[in-house]
């Protein structure tokens, strides 16, 4: 059968995205599995971190289904939101929606532009729970984490830990620690078969750059290091401010390997918390793709037609580039 899709990215972090609703595909979930593992492979004609689906929603604008590249699914993708929120926008001609993803309804509004002609949408984060069972991870009995040595991990970095709803592994650290290789060591252990976090968690290390500004960089679970990670960007930048280095309800620039986004923590009456991630939605190019779905490897690319918009990111990814290495690499 053949596939029309969009590549995509919000911050760098890729995606395909692949319209169920209105296309009137209708996959399982091993096809999307396997479409998601053969499509996003890096040597093939297209690659990329995951492949968004588009579905009809029964309560919500529309609801998201996010693959990685090795067939999991994620509950949540803040950078994946952000374009497929975009597209459902402009398919029903509105700049606010609300999509239905795994574990929340969450609003998209479109937003002023975060670079000169660089299309930005701002999407909600939430829930966020910082009970170790809900990531899950299990310490010794501990039920959260905040800030804290980890002896098992680490016998020098503190670790928090939140899902949003995604797991996320969180340390503020120092440039030497951002250059050497300890996150890649952590990361590896607890995405690989292990009692800490059995189902994997996506860890970041976090480097204070000033007030307002902060480096993040994301091994994420089901892909690696990637350019970004929404939701470890969000619950990054919730962390700060838990710990007095950023403040609630003031925005942070979010700067990572893949460019930068914004982010504005917020405080609820109940004390619960959300977590607004303003960034780009860009498109790179359309594309058809001839598949057949009992071996989606063996897919071929019929048509291809680029989109202007990447020359305008590129822009700002290479100020940020700059900036990063007279700062956090120098």
């Amino acid at each position: 059968m053949q596939i029309e899709l969009i590549k995509c990215h919000g911050s760098s972090n890729d995606f395909l995205l692949i319209d169920e609703w209105t296309n009137g595909y209708s996959f399982t979930e091993e096809e999307r599995r396997q479409l998601s593992i053969a499509l996003c492979d890096r040597g093939s004609s297209l690659g990329a971190d995951g492949i968004l689906f588009v579905l009809e929603s029964k309560q919500a604008d529309a609801k998201m289904r996010i693959f990685n590249s090795d067939g999991s699914e994620a509950s949540m993708c803040g950078n994946g939101l952000r374009c497929l929120g975009r597209y459902v926008c402009e398919l029903l001609k509105k700049d606010e929606i609300v999509v239905e993803t795994m574990k929340a309804d969450l609003q998209v509004t479109k937003d002023e532009d975060l670079y000169e002609d660089v299309p930005t949408y701002r999407v909600e984060i939430s829930p966020v729970l910082f009970s170790l069972s809900s990531l899950p991870m299990h310490l010794g009995g501990k039920d959260t984490l905040l800030n804290e040595v980890v002896p098992e991990l680490s016998d020098s970095i503190a670790f928090s830990a939140a899902a949003v709803p995604n797991p996320h592994l969180i340390a503020i650290v120092d440039q030497a620690q951002i250059a050497s290789d300890e996150q890649k060591q952590i990361a590896e252990r607890l995405n690989g078969p292990n009692d800490i976090c059995p189902d994997g968690v996506n860890v970041s290390f976090v480097h204070p750059m000033k007030p307002g500004k902060i480096y993040v960089r994301t091994f994420e679970r089901g892909v690696g290091f990637t350019n970004a990670c929404g939701t470890a960007m969000s619950a990054s930048s919730l962390v700060t401010c838990l710990l007095d280095l950023n403040k609630l309800e003031e925005t942070i620039e979010v700067f990572n390997n893949g460019g930068k986004v914004r982010c504005v923590a917020h405080k609820k009456a109940d004390g619960g918390y959300w977590i607004d991630l303003i960034g780009n939605a860009t498109y790179l190019y359309d594309a058809v793709v001839e598949v057949n779905l009992h071996d989606p490897s063996s897919f071929s690319l019929v048509n291809k037609q680029e989109r202007a918009e990447q020359e305008q990111y590129e822009k700002l990814g290479n100020e940020v580039k700059v900036l990063l290495q007279q700062t956090v690499f120098a």
